[in-house]
Order: C-alpha cells, then structure tokens, then sequence
C-alpha cells in the first residue's frame, strides 16, 4: 500500500471517530428504533453462544454487555473514545468487569488465536475495509472457536434493495454506514466458514455464526 492511499484510509478513519464521538450521546436514542424492529431479542439470542474469552468488536456503547452469559471474560474494543466512555458507564452500572481497549478493528494490537468467541455486531456497514476487520477478527480466534456477527445490510427484496441503493451515499455523509453492503458476502471473500446464517425485517439483518477456517 502507498502512503498517499494509507494516509487516505487513515483519513477516512479519524472522520469515522469524529462522528462517532459527536453521535455518542444520541446514539441509544438512534439505536432504539432497531431495538423495536427486533434486534434486542437478535441480540440476546445471538450472543448466548458466546462463550469463554470474548473480544468484542467496535462495543460502542455496549448494548450487547447485558446479553452475554455470565461466564464470558469480554474484552472489548472501539475507536471512539466516547462510545466507549459510554460503554464503561454501563459495565460498571451491570456490575461486569470487562477491559475496554481504543483500538482499530483491521489492525488488532491482539496476538493471534487469542480468544474463543469473537462478537461483532451493526459494524460491517462502517468498517472502510470490512473484509479487513473480518480477517483480523479469524486471526484472534481460536481455530475452534466461533465468530458471532449481527448485521444490517442491502434488502433481498429487490425493491427496498434499490431503495437503499439510492439513499445509499447520503446516509453514509452522516455516519459513515453503508447500509447495502453485503454481509455475506464479505465473510466469504475473508476467508470465514459460515455455520448459521439467518436474515429477517425484510432480508436487512444478518445474524451469523461463522468459524476462523
């Protein structure tokens, strides 16, 4: 990679940051219309897979940390300083002991196969490289272990798939989420076993069970 392109990316990434930062005060308020459409019972379904060490990918404000089992040693990790303060607070409230890490999702500081269950959840439609993030997220996994995704991405029913596609570059201005992107898609071209897939509201999440092969 040349510098001019990395130094693109790196761009593209500290705008990511800066939005998020500014967004995490209203980002539960936001998040709370998919909560509606069902991605809190996703949630809670989804994560009582997890199991042993969990990194958890771009936490956020850390939705996700009352579902785990409470066996689960979570690490997790974000890019925004803010969304993780945010996160903290909520731990804390929940009474888990749980390390957050400021971090970049495509260049883990992790050695490999360091966890049993790697979590990711609405982040592929951010991620600048999301192939990227999935390879480093098979690179800290155990080659037993699984990787647990909930996604959102372009419908399967043609027309609001088309809808999406024409809304498509304005909502990215906002917060960087390209929401008809193809989940499945990028778990394949990064090299992931898919175990269980599952779309639902229209073919726009994913939830997603894949391993590290």
């Amino acid at each position: 990679m040349n510098k001019n392109c990395d130094e693109s990316i790196q761009a593209v990434k500290e705008d990511i940051r800066q939005k998020y930062d500014k967004f995490a005060p209203w980002y539960d308020l936001v998040e709370g219309i998919p909560d509606f459409l069902g991605i809190r019972k996703l949630r809670r379904n989804l994560l009582q897979r997890a199991s042993g060490n969990v990194l958890e990918i771009a936490v956020g404000t850390g939705k996700n940390l009352r579902h785990y089992p409470g066996n689960c040693h979570i690490t997790a990790i974000d890019l925004s300083p803010a969304m993780l303060e945010i996160a903290r607070k909520r731990a804390s409230h929940l009474g888990l002991n749980i390390t957050f890490m400021i971090m970049d999702a495509e260049a883990l500081d992790i050695p490999d196969q360091s966890f049993d269950t790697v979590v990711s959840s609405l982040t592929l439609c951010t991620f600048p490289d999301p192939v990227a993030a999935l390879r480093e997220m098979a690179r800290v996994c155990r080659v037993d272990g699984r990787i647990l995704l909930l996604e959102h991405g372009r419908s399967d029913r043609e027309w609001l798939g088309r809808w999406q596609d024409r809304k498509a570059d304005r909502h990215a201005e906002k917060l960087g989420c390209c929401w008809n992107r193809e989940p499945l898609d990028f778990v394949h071209h990064a090299g992931l076993k898919p175990v269980s897939t599952r779309r639902c509201f229209f073919g726009i999440f994913h939830v997603l069970e894949a391993t590290p092969s």
